[in-house]
């Protein structure tokens, strides 16, 4: 099914998660692709974190309380997407719950990795598995320097060192990932955000991507 399905009366929904490391344009793409298709919003609670600014500043002392508030609040973001219908509308959201082991496996210690273990199973949560995700993959040049242009209180504390960490952790993650239809993005020279034409190809791209593993890179597409 297509993107411009979607916008018929009548047709299924859809559920597409945007994923990719810090920086890299998830939530202003989920907010530009939710417009075009008038879809909900579900966004990661990013300003809400307490421990975030300290987490990035000091590094592992404020590690399991950043990862432990995104865990409950992804787990209660779902549970709300679930009693709301999920599948009585398009969703857009710009992040996977499946990959929140990603960051506690690279942020959290053994001890503290175990703890998060114990209550994330706890907490039961059935996340449903998006019809459609769109990685978007970018240098960890051009990462830092969207970082530098964007105006976050806690961008500027983000170490380069640890963007190189997290961009292979998601390089990995993908690599393995099988659940369901994945569209790659090369966006470390595009912006779909700004520039209407890289996002009306990136678009069409995503109206295209029906099932398994795809890859748009525009740059090599424009050469050849």
């Amino acid at each position: 099914m297509s993107l411009s399905q979607l916008q018929s009366p009548g047709t299924a929904s859809r559920y597409i998660a945007i994923e990719g490391p810090i920086g890299v344009g998830k939530t202003a793409l989920a907010r530009r692709l939710a417009d075009s298709l008038s879809a909900d919003l579900v966004l990661e609670e990013v300003d809400e974190n307490p421990f975030l600014e300290r987490f990035y500043r000091d590094g592992r002392s404020a590690a399991l309380p950043a990862q432990m508030f995104f865990l409950f609040a992804r787990a209660r973001q779902i549970e709300g997407m679930r009693q709301s219908d999920l599948f009585s509308s398009v969703r857009i959201s710009d992040y996977l719950f499946t990959r929140d082991r990603l960051f506690a496996e690279l942020n959290l210690d053994a001890e503290e990795l175990k703890l998060y273990e114990q209550i994330a199973e706890s907490l039961s949560v059935d996340a449903p598995v998006p019809d459609l995700i769109i990685y978007l993959q970018a240098s960890v040049d051009a990462i830092m320097g969207r970082l530098a242009q964007r105006n976050s209180r806690y961008d500027r504390f983000v170490d380069r060192n640890y963007v190189e960490k997290l961009t292979d952790a998601y390089a990995r993650f993908f690599h393995a990932y099988d659940d369901g239809p994945l569209l790659i993005v090369n966006a470390s020279q595009i912006d779909p955000i700004n520039n209407n034409l890289d996002y009306e190809q990136l678009f069409q791209q995503i109206e295209r991507t029906t099932g398994g593993r795809h890859f748009f890179n525009p740059v090599a597409a424009a050469l050849g």
